[in-house]
């Protein structure tokens, strides 16, 4: 496909509400392998592009070529992505989403990030609940789980599991699990299935409402004087702790 993309014909795209920003390969890759509906894929080099997918992604390179057109990113993007392509993908339906968090049973657990701040931590916590198999991530809070800069660090992983934002009145049903210092160790315990496994902020951990609403308190092992570790270290801690997808 060679003609160029207009640059109001992108702004006008990148303006609404229900289409989200892909930016560089590796999310335009994943967002592809799970099924998102990508309207628009833009590079200043659309060949390069073609290439990278032939190498990094055969699964998807066809229709990487079929989707990609020309354009020039800095007249588009605030940022260009080292990889020089970005894309805008339909947002999944919200209602579908809500419908799989509340399905009983689950396989694998829902991370719950209470009142986040940072949006790399929460993009490297859906992409660790995507690697691990998660039913989903849901956040309290003011923070939008599918800012650009979270599916950015999320590598387009949104598209591999469930991404919602959630009132402590709304969550998914099941035995709420609070990662907190005065918790039972996590290594005493079995986390089911069906678990929410709640995570606080680095700086003031879990909300008092919250943690009154916890069915158990369970504390990470850490060593003496260290006061936290990463947000995303902690989910990644008891994702593996969970079990995780297992072969076959």
């Amino acid at each position: 496909m060679s003609e160029q993309l207009g640059v109001g014909e992108w702004r006008e795209g990148a303006g609404r509400g229900d289409l989200v920003l892909l930016d560089g390969f590796h999310a335009l890759k994943h967002a592809l392998r799970f099924g998102a509906d990508v309207r628009a894929v833009i590079a200043d080099d659309p060949d390069a592009v073609r290439a990278l997918a032939e190498q990094l992604a055969p699964d998807v390179a066809a229709e990487v070529g079929r989707l990609v057109r020309p354009a020039e990113l800095r007249a588009l993007l605030t940022r260009v992505h080292p990889t020089g392509v970005a894309a805008l993908a339909v947002r999944p339906d919200r209602e579908q989403g809500r419908a799989r968090l509340e399905r009983l049973p689950r396989s694998a657990p829902v991370v719950v990030l209470d009142n986040p701040r940072n949006l790399g931590n929460v993009g490297a916590v859906v992409r660790l609940a995507a690697g691990f198999g998660a039913t989903g991530v849901v956040t309290r809070g003011d923070l939008d789980p599918w800012h650009p800069n979270v599916v950015r660090a999320g590598a387009g992983l949104h598209y591999a599991t469930t991404v919602d934002r959630v009132e402590i009145d709304t969550l998914p049903a099941g035995p709420l699990y609070a990662l907190d210092p005065e918790g039972e160790d996590i290594r005493a315990l079995t986390l089911p299935d069906d678990a929410l496994l709640a995570f606080g902020s680095e700086r003031h951990g879990i909300s008092p409402e919250l943690r009154d609403r916890a069915d158990h308190l369970v504390s990470l092992p850490m060593r003496p004087q260290v006061s936290s570790y990463n947000l995303a270290t902690s989910v990644a801690m008891a994702l593996f702790h969970w079990g995780g997808p297992h072969p076959g």
